[in-house]
């Protein structure tokens, strides 16, 4: 509470004059800081932490013989990570195709790899309406490089939840193949 200290007499004669004294006024800030204590504890009870968020993984079922089906090329997206955020794919062709060398193409994160999904999922979806195969041959297969960073992979699995791809996988190693045909694009620099 504000209490008011007084110090020495409360009039004081100099002369014919009263001369009146100063007082000296101090609070007490012990309710302001309870009260303060009280707010903290109330908001800390009141309010809900950030829950810890996780992506879901989804294994394949192993056969009896362990082999799936096997995967055609037309139905495959291959997305290369490189260094600086550069983005390698091939759309429908695999790495040890003579035509692979020319259809490489590169591509940027965020906007433009999600509209290299879009677009590889409707060609994908184009095809299997005219061969009339079932709608879930689309897959997206991620390769992170050596010199490609972490950031770079949440990004591209981003994306994936973003454009709701649902089958998708994150192999890392690189065939020979594919080394081949990314050539120094993927030397540690």
């Amino acid at each position: 509470m504000a209490a008011i200290e007084e110090t020495g007499d409360l009039n004081v004669k100099k002369g014919n004059t009263f001369k009146s004294k100063r007082m000296s006024t101090r609070v007490d800030m012990t309710p302001m800081v309870d009260l303060g204590f009280l707010l903290i504890t109330f908001f800390m009870l009141a309010t809900t932490m950030s829950k810890p968020t996780a992506m879901s993984v989804f294994f394949p079922s192993k056969s009896d013989d362990g082999i799936g089906q096997p995967i055609k090329a037309s139905g495959v997206l291959t997305i290369f990570l490189g260094a600086r955020d550069e983005i390698y794919y091939l759309d429908g062709i695999a790495a040890d195709d003579e035509k692979a060398a020319s259809t490489l193409k590169t591509t940027n994160p965020g906007f433009d790899l999600r509209n290299v999904i879009f677009d590889a999922h409707k060609r994908v979806r184009s095809l299997v309406r005219s061969e009339g195969q079932e709608d879930n041959e689309f897959i997206i297969v991620i390769k992170p490089t050596a010199v490609s960073s972490y950031k770079n992979m949440v990004d591209a699995m981003d994306e994936m939840t973003i454009t709701k791809s649902r089958r998708y996988a994150l192999v890392d190693e690189l065939t020979a193949d594919e080394e081949k045909l990314l050539g120094n694009r993927i030397l540690v620099k």
